[in-house]
């Protein structure tokens, strides 16, 4: 991923909602859908999900209540 977003969410929503308004935010900013989301692996312990088309994806990588989405080839992985 080029270019992203990174974003801070420590509220005690649900990952749907955090995923929401950070899309929004991405679409604000860029004008088009991320289509990948990296987040901290203890927020995503099930592993790989999609979330409204989005695919929401674990890195030890991201830092906790950190969400970092972008446009990806969602063929290859970090």
């Amino acid at each position: 991923m080029e270019i992203g977003l990174l974003w801070y969410d420590n509220s005690s929503g649900d990952l749907s909602a955090k995923v929401a308004k950070a899309v929004a935010r991405y679409r604000e900013k860029f004008g088009i859908a991320p289509n990948i989301c990296y987040v901290h692996p203890a927020i995503l312990p099930e592993g790989e999900q999609k979330i409204d088309g989005l695919v929401v994806r674990a890195s030890s990588r991201i830092l906790r209540y950190h969400l970092w989405m972008g446009e990806e080839h969602l063929d290859s992985k970090p």
